[in-house]
């Protein structure tokens, strides 16, 4: 098949550091080309992925109308010159909204929380030529409210480059690493670790708004001692990589919907159970008493902590293997382009 693929203009594919979408991208890109399919991208002028034609996107902002204008003439003049069989947009909706008039299939991924009017506008104009993927199930069932065709594929991760861990010391720390925010549950990975007597190392950024930096003041900060409580702040995928391999547990009781949540497929690959929120998409990552547990209070996180060490960390990674892989995700969506092109 011809695929065209797109991803937002701010960042390159691959990214140079940041960049959870614009590397699942560069993922399924690299795993179509593997399989013989001829892959183009629409994607920042500086994207040094291997692909059979770059189209630069013209507009250098997702957020600018005069921008948004730019790229929808740019995408649609792509699709025609590459002869598209589908487009595969991880890209705002309305740049395809041209092709859709043209009858030129397209399957737009969300992974975030759609927005129900610009869904509704595209599904009646796409009708059949247009089909939504959400990144989790949960964000597919938020997405049928506004009509349409929805499938959920999950994400997928680099899994060569996480290493799997077969075990770690009866004393390996409790692993929170995620933003420090009110949101990821920081607060309350600390009562919880507290509570059961274990060590956590909490790493990732915090941000210097004024309501998440009084957060960190009032609720993090005060609770580091560098003994049972560490933070290590951000860390490159190195780091990350040797970090969850060595934890007992990673503990992100989230207190919001997460729409996927990358991290916690991250952690199985390494063989590190998950214990978070039942919340957005983590009822579909964790598998519960099998590779993690889902709490809902403090005595239910303290009973997972001390019940992560019987749990199987060779399941954890062939869990991970098996439904979080690039070639999960690109078996599935070569299905639906194959729905989508005949």
């Amino acid at each position: 098949m011809r695929i065209l693929l797109t991803a937002d203009p701010e960042l390159p594919v691959p990214p140079g550091q940041y960049g959870g979408i614009e590397r699942l991208v560069d993922m399924w890109r690299r795993e179509l080309r593997g399989l013989g399919h001829a892959v183009a991208l629409a994607a920042r002028s500086d994207s040094t992925a291997e692909v059979d034609r770059l189209f630069p996107w013209s507009g250098a902002r997702s957020q600018s109308s005069v921008h948004a204008v730019r790229n929808t003439l740019t995408l649609w003049r792509a699709a025609r010159s590459f002869r598209a069989d589908v487009v595969h947009s991880s890209s705002r909706l309305v740049y395809t909204l041209p092709l859709l008039l043209t009858g030129i299939p397209v399957v737009q991924t969300y992974h975030r929380l759609p927005g129900a009017r610009q869904v509704r506008i595209a599904a009646r104009l796409g009708r059949r030529r247009i089909l939504f993927t959400g990144v989790s199930e949960f964000i597919a069932r938020l997405g049928r409210r506004g009509g349409g065709r929805w499938e959920a594929v999950h994400n997928c991760i680099d899994l060569p480059q996480l290493t799997f861990q077969p075990t770690v010391p009866a004393d390996a720390p409790l692993v929170f690493l995620s933003r420090i925010e009110e949101v990821k549950g920081a607060r309350e990975a600390i009562a919880i670790a507290r509570a059961a007597g274990r060590p956590l190392v909490l790493a990732g950024n915090h941000s210097a708004d004024a309501n998440a930096e009084r957060y960190w003041r009032d609720h993090i900060a005060p609770a580091i001692d560098g003994r049972q409580i560490t933070y290590i702040g951000p860390v490159n995928d190195i780091q990350k990589n040797a970090l969850l391999g060595s934890a007992a547990a990673m503990l992100v009781p989230v207190q919001w919907d997460e729409p996927f949540g990358m991290v916690f497929a991250e952690a199985l690959a390494c063989g590190t159970p998950v214990i978070a929120s039942p919340r957005g998409a983590l009822p579909e990552i964790v598998r519960e008493s099998q590779n993690g547990f889902l709490i809902r209070n403090l005595d239910e996180g303290v009973a997972a902590v001390r019940a992560a060490s019987r749990l199987s960390r060779t399941f954890c990674r062939r869990d991970a293997e098996q439904r979080f892989s690039p070639r999960a995700a690109v078996d599935k969506f070569l299905t639906l382009y194959r729905e989508q092109a005949w």
